[in-house]
């Protein structure tokens, strides 16, 4: 770090550096503020998706108990066929969203197989659904996270660090100016004194 300069100009510089920082730590507070708000709602549209996907795991196996046969082969007859993301700009932050996304029940013969393989087909549609928006939520809350935690960064450099410095930067240059300015004025009544003596 530069040593610091005990002058006019240094002063001008420091006093106009603290009325920058002074202006944008309200807004940067406030960008905080909405992110950390935001950060809230994704965590707990992930929790209640979460919630969901619990839910309809237990539920499952009451409301399609046939499942447990292994006789019957249910791999690959739901699967994820296209799933495109967004983007919104929440706070400065880009942030994905599930625009579109297409589920694909696989071709099946109906006479080969039993008739609850359309309920676990039906089930399984549904559960896929939820992932997919579990997935997404994860990432938004994770990404607000990451964008809470630099923002508080921000907000704590201008509130501990460059504000403080400034103003006891400040305070040092007027401290040291006033006692210029006082050993001025001494200097020159000393001078003064001198002159008047030596007239006499």
């Amino acid at each position: 770090m530069a040593k610091l300069q005990l002058n006019k100009s240094s002063l001008a510089r420091e006093t106009k550096s603290l009325g920058i920082f002074r202006r944008f730590l309200p807004s940067l507070d406030l960008k905080r503020k909405q992110l950390t708000a935001k950060l809230s709602g994704a965590e707990r549209a992930l929790a209640e998706t979460q919630q969901k996907i619990g839910y309809f795991t237990e539920n499952l196996g009451q409301k399609v108990p046939m499942m447990a046969n292994i006789d019957i082969d249910l791999a690959g007859l739901v699967r994820l066929k296209s799933l495109d993301l967004g983007h919104e700009n929440l706070v400065g932050t880009t942030l994905p969203i599930a625009t579109n996304f297409e589920i694909e029940k696989q071709p099946y013969a109906l006479m080969a197989q039993p008739h609850w393989v359309d309920d676990v087909a039906t089930a399984l549609e549904e559960m896929l659904t939820l992932n997919v928006h579990e997935q997404v939520e994860r990432q938004r809350a994770n990404l607000l996270e990451i964008a809470v935690k630099v923002i508080t960064q921000r907000v704590n450099l201008f509130e501990k660090v460059l504000i403080p410095r400034a103003e006891n930067n400040i305070r040092q240059i007027k401290i040291y100016l006033s006692d210029e300015d006082m050993a001025a004025v001494v200097r020159s009544k000393i001078a003064k004194r001198k002159r008047t003596e030596m007239v006499q």
